[in-house]
């Protein structure tokens, strides 16, 4: 059985909607902090039960049967991240899994700029001493996290950021297609892929141009002094280690981190990656 965890997410919620295209239902197990979100998967004979990073004996549960686990990297940075993400890869090798999964990043570096790349760097690390064959999905950008920043831009007419540089966004749904893709080839990938990027890679100066044509509305990217950003998220409430942590994407890209651009994710949807300016129409229509 393939075990998705956080499949209640974004990411993960896409990946067992394309597992079940490939696949009958009740070879896929999904572990979730709360199955009543999941119901609907159940109502599918997906089976669904309650697992959490920091409940070892419920991951047990969860895992129990696993032929792999899919293990999606949790949404916070620094030790806390990277304990809950070693309680994940325990409970797999514990449940007999042949492999695990795992979502990083493409920038995962112990000397990365931003945090949560060394989190990924440290994850891969503990799933290289674990004993069992893994896969890491170097991940592109989500493309979302540009998108969001348009949001506030699209009715301000300024996309007001620090200096950058270029970033491959990549969209969930892409990255959901081939994960689901390597899940059901396990000859796919041994130990970390290949950066799973978009075809392009752009700064905020092409990112504002694609939103001024998709929202027909001029946007005008500002380049906000560091100092100055980091002053505006506190002042919104963002605690300060969260603010420098978001000011690490900026400096992480500056330095060139995202900016790859590889061919693996098109190899393996057998198709061009969605373009950010697909992405920002859709997230822009629903908001």
């Amino acid at each position: 059985m393939i075990i998705v965890t956080g499949a209640t997410g974004q990411l993960g919620r896409q990946i067992v909607e394309r597992l079940l295209t490939r696949m009958p239902a009740d070879g896929i197990g999904v572990s979730v902090r709360d199955p009543h979100k999941a119901q609907a998967l159940a109502d599918r004979g997906v089976r669904v039960r309650q697992g959490s990073f920091t409940d070892p004996a419920g991951l047990a549960h969860a895992f129990e049967g696993a032929s792999q686990v899919l293990i999606v990297s949790v949404d916070k940075m620094g030790e806390e991240c990277l304990q809950q993400h070693l309680t994940a890869i325990e409970a797999a090798v514990a449940a007999g899994a042949r492999r695990i999964l795992y979502t990083s990043q493409m920038g995962a570096s112990p000397t990365s700029h931003f945090q949560a790349c060394r989190d990924h760097a440290a994850t891969e690390e503990a799933l290289r001493a674990c004993g069992v064959p893994f896969t890491a999905l170097r991940n592109g950008f989500y493309a979302a996290s540009a998108a969001h920043f348009v949001g506030h831009a699209a009715t301000s007419g300024e996309l007001a950021l620090p200096a950058d540089g270029p970033v491959a966004w990549t969209a969930h749904a892409d990255l959901a297609e081939a994960t689901a893709t390597i899940l059901t080839d396990e000859g796919r990938f041994d130990g970390p892929t290949p950066p799973l990027t978009g075809g392009r890679a752009l700064t905020f100066d092409d990112v504002a141009a694609v939103a001024t044509e998709v929202t027909g509305r001029a946007i005008t990217r500002i380049t906000a002094p560091d100092g100055q950003f980091l002053k505006q998220l506190t002042g919104q409430g963002v605690p300060t280690e969260t603010a420098d942590q978001l000011l690490g994407i900026f400096t992480a890209s500056r330095a060139g981190e995202f900016a790859t651009v590889d061919p693996a994710l098109a190899t393996l949807l057998g198709r061009e990656p969605i373009t950010l300016g697909t992405v920002l129409r859709e997230q822009l229509s629903n908001e």
